[in-house]
């Protein structure tokens, strides 16, 4: 399993994560049911506005379904920012991941790495976490 994805969504997902430091970001990226291939970047609101926690407005997540489902789309990708640890999943994280077929990509806005970022990809499963290749398209 890889992820591939547009230059411009993780830049998008990069400028996010900083401007909303030092809160953690989240957002998805929706697109075609069954083609695997993020088209359509929607960043979320955090409703926990925590640099260490991230969660999805319940009427948020519920009104994304609708649309997913209205657009035949999938969530492709599920991304949230680490602020001051590494870009892999905590314990929170695994515990919450409950979309087998996404890919959950974390960044990391860390002052030791700024003004870099890391940018990794995950598959989560029954609570096993795969790290998976990252191909970026210009």
């Amino acid at each position: 399993m890889s992820l591939t994805i547009s230059r411009v969504m993780v830049n998008e997902i990069l400028n996010q994560s900083r401007a909303e430091y030092p809160d953690e970001a989240c957002g998805v990226i929706l697109g075609p049911f069954g083609l695997d291939t993020p088209m359509r970047l929607k960043p979320m609101i955090n409703a926990a506005h925590s640099p260490t926690f991230y969660e999805f407005d319940p009427k948020d997540l519920l009104a994304l379904y609708r649309e997913v489902d209205d657009n035949d789309e999938e969530i492709v990708v599920i991304y949230h920012s680490h602020t001051e640890t590494e870009a892999y999943p905590s314990r929170t994280d695994i515990a919450y991941a409950g979309e087998p077929g996404a890919h959950y990509v974390l960044v990391s806005t860390r002052e030791e790495i700024a003004p870099a970022t890391e940018f990794r990809s995950y598959r989560i499963i029954d609570g096993a976490v795969t790290e998976e290749p990252v191909t970026i398209l210009d």
